[in-house]
Parts: C-alpha cells; structure tokens; sequence
C-alpha cells in the first residue's frame, strides 16, 4: 500500500498536470487572509492581468437602488451598506470593502462555468456587480453565504471590454471582522462554496478543491526545506499558505499590517514579466490590504511611488450623501500620499456592465 506522502504526491502531481492544461496563459491574482487573537484581521490581494485594467477608488454610500443589468428578469435591491471600491476598466467592482467590515475580492478562474440564463432562470446578476452585491446587502460572510446557498439569482457573465468573444470568468472571495472567509465558485454551471476561517487563501486555476490538495503536499514538504517559486497560481496558492501559516497570532495591528503587505508582495510578479512558453503570463497591477477592525483600506499601485489608504471611519456613507471617486490615473500612477480619505471628489457613479444585447 503506498504511504500518505506518496498519496498526496500522485494526486498533486494530477492536479498540477490539470492546471497546467487548464490555460497556457492565465490571469493571475492571490488574496490571503491573516487573523490574530487579539482580535485583528487583515485581508491583502494582488490584481495580476495581462493587459491593463483602468482602476478608480470609489466611496458609495447607502441607499443606492440597484439593478442586476440583465434587462426586465434583473434582480433589483438597495444598498443597506455603504462602501468602498475599486472599479475595474470603469464598469465593474474588482475588489472592496463595506463599512460593517466585510471584503470582497474577485479573481481570475479560467475554469468557471456559470449557468444558463434564459427564460425561466432566476433574476439576473451581471458578474459585474458580484463583488458589489455582496458589499451592498451583508455585514458579514456567514450572512452572504446564506443568501447565497438560497441562490437567489443566476450569474449573468460577459465578454471583457476590448476582448469580444473572451468571457468574464472569476471566482469570489469574502473575508469579515470575525475572520471568517469564504471561496465561491462556479464549476459545471453549479455554485460551490467553501466557508470557514480555514479558507484564508485563494489564488486562480486550478479549481479550489485542487489547489487544497496541492497546498496539501507542500506541507508534507515542509516550507523551511522548499517552496515552488514560479508565478503559477498554484505555487502562489503553497507561498502565501506557508508564509500566513508562519505568522505569529500575537502581533500588533502595525505589525501585521506590515507582515501581509510582506507576504502579497512576496507572490507579486514584476510587471512586465513574460517568457516565451507563457507570453501573456500577468504582472501585478497593484495589491489592496484591509485591516477590518480599524477599517483601513490601503490601496498600493505598482505604477505608483506611495502606498495610499481610505479610513472609512471618516466617510459619510449615509443615504443620499454623494458618490464620490478618487482618480488614480493611466496605470493608477497617482502622485497621492498617504491618508487620501478627503481627496476624494463628488463623481456621477460608473455605470455597471449590463448584459450585451443579442
């Protein structure tokens, strides 16, 4: 009978033959997520792509009517959180956060097969309003996946803008105050959820349940002896575990702080990176961080010479206050400072990308 680690190596060779089969040339991101026992939980993600994707920080308040954008079968609510985001390419919620404490993180899955939606489909939600769904409607995860297991919509995706015919396909990511977490995704036109503080990283392709496995190897390994250093998704996945896992629980806010930014740089990819077997193989555009007990948002541009942050204890989220945008720029190469909470300017709102009209 063969040993556990030879077990584990077989199937993480398997799933690691899957991944590379999925794309020859994904879309990379990693998110991971840090809880101390003092109470302090910090959540950073990288937003890797291989083209540019125009980012603008956003402040949205409270009481904002929204539509799924999938014409007359949309799903329609009204914003019971106020928040802030990061748009991507002026028409969708990449990333952000909710004044209750809630993150939410979208990544690349070339592997995501969403359902059919037609007559008869439950209301529809455009993908590009997924991120901003969850921020609007719930205070914490355990709240967002209830909802969610009730599925009450279809998940509506759409060609990237400038790529017709090459689908929106991503996985969602939530993190709150408590340090609870959850990874949804859509395999075989199904959701699947994993929830629970266990769930602390995510990165891309392949499928969750692989990545775990893969994950699984490595710390049969052990990381003092060996890391995969590539910028594949799964060898991200196996860094960002090894390194969370080695933080202690006991440090103080700052430390902490300092320690995710660390570890987010650490699976980051200089940009411009390319080899020939991978041309389109993604740089890092630029890395958000949330400290939810202190409701910071620190936004870091690979473009840019500063680290900038939002405090969101200083906005006005309340019902009828304006949307109001801070401009990062081409390539978000801001020149701002630090605290950039009162930069931000009254703005008309992006419009989310709607369903294209057959």
């Amino acid at each position: 009978m063969a040993s556990p680690g030879i077990r584990l190596f077989v199937r993480a060779a398997a799933c690691a033959a899957a991944a590379s089969l999925a794309t020859p040339a994904a879309d990379a991101c990693t998110r991971a997520v840090y809880t101390g026992t003092d109470g302090t939980v910090i959540t950073a993600r990288s937003m890797d792509f291989a083209v540019d994707i125009p980012t603008d920080l956003w402040v949205l308040p409270r009481g904002i009517a929204r539509t799924g954008e999938t014409g007359p079968n949309s799903l329609g609510w009204t914003a019971r959180y106020g928040s802030v985001v990061a748009s991507g390419f002026g028409i969708a919620t990449t990333d952000g956060v909710n004044e209750a404490g809630l993150n939410a993180n979208l990544l690349w899955l070339v592997q995501s097969q969403y359902p059919e939606f037609g007559e008869g489909s439950k209301p529809g939600l455009a993908i590009s309003l997924w991120a901003q769904w969850a921020l609007d409607n719930f205070a914490t995860v355990a709240e967002a996946v209830a909802a969610l297991r009730a599925e009450p919509f279809t998940l509506v995706t759409d060609d990237l803008p400038g790529q017709p015919g090459r689908k929106t396909t991503v996985h969602l990511s939530l993190s709150d105050a408590t340090g609870d977490s959850a990874i949804i995704e859509y395999v075989g036109g199904r959701q699947v959820i994993h929830h629970g503080r266990a769930y602390r990283v995510m990165t891309n392709d392949p499928l969750y349940e692989e990545q775990l496995a893969l994950n699984a190897y490595w710390k049969a390994v052990g990381g003092t002896a060996m890391l995969p250093g590539s910028s594949r998704a799964a060898d991200r996945f196996v860094r960002a575990s090894f390194y969370l896992d080695a933080l202690p629980k006991d440090l103080s806010p700052d430390v902490a702080l300092a320690s995710m930014f660390g570890i987010i740089r650490n699976v980051s990819t200089p940009f411009g990176f390319v080899t020939p077997q991978s041309p389109n193989n993604s740089s890092t555009l630029w890395r958000a961080v949330f400290d939810h007990r202190r409701k910071l948002y620190f936004f870091d541009s690979t473009f840019a010479p500063n680290t900038i942050w939002v405090d969101l204890r200083k906005l006005d989220f309340r019902p009828g206050a304006p949307v109001r945008k801070l401009a990062l720029g081409e390539r978000q190469a801001h020149t701002h400072v630090g605290d950039v909470t009162a930069k931000f300017a009254p703005a008309e709102p992006f419009r989310f990308q709607g369903l294209t009209p057959r």
